[in-house]
């Protein structure tokens, strides 16, 4: 196993399937992923039932899909990166349907833009692209809610993700200036161990696996966009295990 990886699971023989056998919700292994540049890399976290499991950083998109599909064995992915650019040099439509719901986000670019960029401003974008390519054989990318026992990969938001749960839990709308405190205060609100989670890359990819965890168990999800421009999904609600951590 990578010398970066940290956690309970051992090596298996990779299968690139794209339905998860009949397991209990217990068992359901999902990952979340903080998508940064050529120097910060990848920050993924794994849950097992709702409940810490591992985590991974690397700077290498494909040994990274190799750690979700055959170390993990992951029944869904979310990324916090764009899934689609911009079209027409405007936001996307999942982005300006959480701005008119007043959550603040960034605006994707084109691809030519990101690309042409000087400073390679987008670069981590970039990588986003790199790594759901990767992903697509075992786990393709979501266009809407997947049936039950879906193996699937899908873009979700740390900050739309706090403002939903915040909202549910009926905590005051997150603040920008207290990510890190909110983000971790969250998760273990959520019953999440969190001592592993050392940084605001680390939260924000266990905020991504919640997500996650929350549409492999058919939790309440609310989906932004629609499939030409990419569809971004949070959970609307905590889930019926994190209800139950306490």
């Amino acid at each position: 196993m990578d010398p970066d990886s940290v956690g309970s699971f051992g090596v298996v023989q990779e299968q690139p399937l794209t339905t998860t056998p009949q397991i209990t919700t217990s068992q359901i292994t999902t990952i979340g992923i903080d998508v940064g540049g050529a120097r910060k890399g990848f920050h993924a976290v794994a849950l097992t039932g709702g409940a810490y499991a591992g985590q991974l950083v690397t700077a290498d998109g494909h040994d990274l899909a190799h750690w979700c599909r055959s170390v993990v064995r992951a029944s869904v992915i979310a990324i916090d990166a764009p899934c689609r650019w911009s079209a027409d040099g405007r936001s996307r439509p999942a982005e300006r349907q959480l701005m008119a719901e007043g959550i603040p986000c960034f605006s994707s670019p084109s691809r030519q833009r990101a690309l042409e960029h000087p400073t390679d401003y987008f670069g981590w974008m970039l990588r986003g692209e790199a790594l759901y390519q990767a992903l697509e054989p075992s786990h393709p990318l979501l266009t809407a809610l997947p049936a039950g026992g879906t193996r699937c990969c899908f873009e979700t938001f740390p900050h739309a993700i706090t403002w939903h749960l915040h909202q549910a839990l009926g905590l005051p709308p997150p603040q920008a200036r207290r990510k890190v405190q909110e983000r971790r205060a969250l998760l273990l609100e959520l019953g999440l161990d969190c001592r592993e989670l050392t940084n605001i890359d680390w939260i924000d990819a266990a905020l991504c696996a919640v997500a996650a965890q929350q549409l492999a168990v058919g939790g309440r999800c609310r989906v932004y966009g629609e499939p030409v421009g990419g569809v971004l999904i949070v959970p609307s609600g905590p889930s019926a295990q994190a209800k139950n951590a306490h």
